[in-house]
């Protein structure tokens, strides 16, 4: 239920999919899936630009809250060091990313949308922190 990874030509596809009941909220599992793609992306030779999107009708909602009011096994890591609790929200990347932005890209689902260097906003994007 975590990202969809794969190329289209040099274009490196990460989707966040298969979650659309959460909004796309981010749990622990699926920033681990999250990093993983986004390496996979910086280390193929091949590939030249990235794209992040979603399925559904919101971009991400941020952390996965339910998670967190679950048993807790599966809330976002918190750590000062390493990824970041949404994944890969710290990395560096040396290849362009471009977000198409669908619905809400707030709280964590903002601060993935600003790792591209293109955002492409539909009409019904929000972007915000509401707390």
């Amino acid at each position: 239920s975590g990202p969809l990874e794969g190329t289209e030509g040099r274009v490196w596809i990460i989707e966040i999919r298969n979650r659309e009941d959460r909004r796309n909220a981010i749990d622990r599992e699926v920033a681990k899936e999250l990093v993983a793609a986004f390496t996979k992306f910086e280390q193929d030779s091949l590939s030249r630009v990235g794209v992040l999107c979603s399925t559904g009708p919101t971009f991400c909602a941020g952390a996965d809250l339910k998670a967190l009011k679950e048993d807790g096994s599966n809330s976002n890591d918190l750590t000062l060091d390493g990824n970041a609790p949404l994944g890969p929200s710290r990395m560096f990347l040396t290849k362009h990313l471009i977000a198409p932005v669908q619905g809400h890209a707030v709280a964590g689902g903002l601060e993935l949308s600003l790792m591209a260097d293109l955002r492409v906003a539909e009409e019904d994007a929000v972007f915000g922190v509401f707390c």
